[in-house]
């Protein structure tokens, strides 16, 4: 074994003597060449784990036990200057929060070629050619002009690119990749996963892999852990735990993820929370959230059994050696009927953000960054439309033009058949509160000096100021608890609440104006697979019983698949495909939507990864023709001087209709 892990706890102490068991005594190994799963919801220690091995813990954590060994060699015992030398050089990680992780006072550059110099003694001008080639392997457009850039000129998703450059610098024996795809879209997220696989068979590098994403976890690990509440509770090849989830958390982890064949019915998710680490008593912690809970689980912690060789499972319900299932035969619940009627809500003609680009001492505009160029998009009422395509695309850009929130903003956006555009800011104030907008983040778009009765009914004081103090808590108090949230919630703060707890609070504070439309910016992209589940079953029930109308923007095909009646493609500003839901996932017909479908890790038979060619273009300089002519397979299989290939070189591809699908594509029909 290249990493042992043997009986590892890891704990804090936290105020008035607590102490917070983050790792309970967890127990794995993983080979030279191999990669390893470790699966769980938020809070369940995984990234914990991860520290411990790097031994990047915090001042207030300690090891009661455990040894943890690289090659044979025990990392517990090292000193701090020894351990300097490991990580970065045998240990790469990738971690989470790329915002955290990139010094926001240095250049790229410099934090690239930091480790290349330490470790591998290059010269500055060696090491910058090399920080270069790292960068466009991982997929990042002109990296001989990004690399001089500083993280917040960066998107979120580039700089995870970077982050992931920075941990495979030093061609690492092991490599810890915490949530490394978590801000990246598909196609990217393809390209991420193919170069970790080619650069592990190349260099016979282990990966630790922490993940939520099972179909990543079908693709690329050999071996998977299951952890809940600090201890593993199922451990197997992917093979064992895939064909015969044994433990009830698998189970209900694998059924909490949207599926094709799930529209119709909600979500089967996992009732309650994680307990916190420091409120772990004794017993199995899965019981209170079991639908196989037996008196034995509250009294004791079940021991592990070994269901075959390689295969064990944390589960009284294996007492008894002669095997259990833990298929539940129930109905599913059937999802509200959508609200959907035979008028157009919101109409898009001709919409255009181009941002202009300012030179010289006189600030003259010398171009434009075509954000969205020339957009029509009509939303039916009580309709999910979803919008989907790569990182700087235009989707987020699309979805404030729509709300008014960019002053370029050009065109015309009809809501109840009056246009937007035309309105003084007054009117538009007054509009504001039919046309909401959940954001990406929900900790960073929730004021963490604000309480949350403050938050949610902050816009009662513009849109309603003659309600009473009585009136406004007693609104407040019903939105919180429409979102699965009681009224004890307002006397506190957003710190106070779980990642999912916190996005249902942005969907009360948008809920409280009674909106009719809503923009959904990534809206669970930060959330578990359970707590998604959660979150997606909520906006359903919401949909019907407030006849929403939702612009779901997102990179998550398989949210998609279940939330949306219609989808639209988007490429670099431009929509390239739409159609209904089902008739898109069923035949596809742009290739850009078709390369976005293959490149989806999926839970079924593995597959090679299957990255789209080359990087978005620059929305300052957007290719001649079709844009996405450079990275199209049906444009770089014609034969030079053939008329098509003439034709998406010279002409953008008008929009046509066929069947239910409208599509720009000089190949189609």
């Amino acid at each position: 074994m290249m990493l042992e892990v043997k009986d590892l706890k890891t704990y804090f102490r936290v105020v008035n003597g607590q102490v917070a068991q983050a790792v309970d005594g967890i127990s794995f190994g993983l080979e030279r060449g191999k990669t390893l799963a470790l699966v769980g919801e938020s809070g369940c220690g995984k990234s914990q784990t991860a520290f411990s091995i790097m031994r990047l813990i915090a001042e207030n954590g300690f090891h009661p036990s455990g040894k943890v060994y690289l090659d044979r060699r025990d990392l517990t015992r090292l000193d701090e200057e020894t351990m300097r030398t490991i990580r970065g050089n045998d240990i790469g990680m990738i971690f989470q929060e790329p915002m955290t992780s990139l010094n926001p006072l240095y250049k790229i550059s410099n934090q690239l070629e930091e480790a290349l110099r330490i470790h591998r003694e290059m010269q500055s001008g060696d090491a910058r050619l090399r920080s270069i080639e790292l960068l466009e392997q991982v997929g990042i457009p002109d990296p001989e002009k990004r690399i001089d850039d500083y993280p917040h000129q960066l998107s979120g998703g580039m700089k995870q690119r970077v982050m992931i450059a920075m941990a495979l610098a030093c061609e690492p024996k092991l490599l810890i990749a915490d949530e490394p795809t978590t801000a990246l879209d598909v196609t990217i997220q393809a390209q991420v996963l193919k170069l970790m696989a080619d650069l592990q068979k190349k260099m016979g590098m282990a990966i630790l892999l922490i993940t939520h994403d099972m179909g990543i976890v079908n693709q690329m690990a050999d071996d998977i852990c299951i952890m809940y509440a600090g201890r593993i509770v199922e451990h197997g090849t992917r093979e064992q735990v895939f064909s015969n989830m044994s433990h009830p958390y698998t189970r209900r982890l694998f059924d909490s993820i949207p599926k094709a064949g799930d529209q119709p019915y909600l979500l089967n998710t996992i009732p309650g929370m994680v307990p916190p680490a420091t409120e772990y008593g004794e017993g199995c912690l899965f019981a209170d959230r079991c639908s196989f809970v037996m008196d034995v689980c509250h009294r004791m912690d079940s021991p592990i059994y070994t269901l075959e060789r390689g295969h064990t499972v944390r589960c009284h319900l294996f007492e008894t050696k002669t095997g259990a299932t833990v298929e539940e035969d129930k109905a599913r619940i059937s999802a509200p009927p959508k609200p959907i009627a035979p008028e157009t809500l919101v109409s898009i003609k001709a919409l255009k953000t181009w941002f202009p680009v300012r030179k010289g001492v006189f600030r003259t505009v010398s171009a434009h960054v075509k954000a969205v160029d020339h957009v029509d998009l009509d939303i039916q009422r009580g309709s999910t439309v979803a919008l989907v395509g790569e990182s700087g695309c235009g989707k987020t850009t699309l979805g404030e033009s729509i709300l008014r929130l960019n002053r370029e903003v050009r065109g015309t956006v009809r809501f109840r058949g009056q246009d937007l555009m035309d309105l003084s800011n007054a009117d538009m104030k007054k509009m504001r509160k039919s046309l909401q907008v959940i954001f990406q983040d929900p900790f960073g778009s929730l004021s963490p000096r604000m309480r949350i009765e403050d938050i949610v009914g902050e816009g009662l004081e513009v849109h309603f100021p003659q309600l009473t103090e009585q009136e406004r808590k007693d609104r407040i108090a019903k939105a919180l608890k429409e979102v699965g949230l009681g009224a004890s919630a307002m006397e506190r703060y957003p710190h106070e609440f779980s990642g999912g707890q916190r996005q249902r609070i942005s969907i009360a504070r948008s809920l409280i104006l009674e909106p009719e439309f809503l923009v959904l910016d990534e809206p669970t992209s930060a959330l578990d697979v359970s707590v998604q589940a959660q979150v997606l079953n909520l906006l359903r029930e919401l949909q019907a019983a407030h006849k929403l109308t939702y612009l779901f923007i997102t990179h998550n095909l398989s949210v998609v698949q279940y939330m949306a009646d219609v989808v639209a493609i988007m490429y670099l500003g431009r929509i390239v495909e739409y159609a209904p839901a089902k008739h898109l996932f069923d035949k596809p017909l742009h290739p850009y939507t078709q390369t976005l479908l293959k490149a989806v890790p999926t839970l079924g038979e593995r597959k090679p990864f299957e990255a789209v060619v080359g990087d978005v273009p620059s929305p300052l300089n957007p290719p001649k023709g079709c844009h996405f002519h450079p990275r199209c397979p049906i444009f770089r299989s014609e034969p030079e001087g053939s008329s098509l290939r003439k034709k998406c070189l010279e002409q953008y591809p008008e929009q046509k209709f066929k069947g239910n699908t409208c599509v720009a594509c000089h190949a189609v029909g």
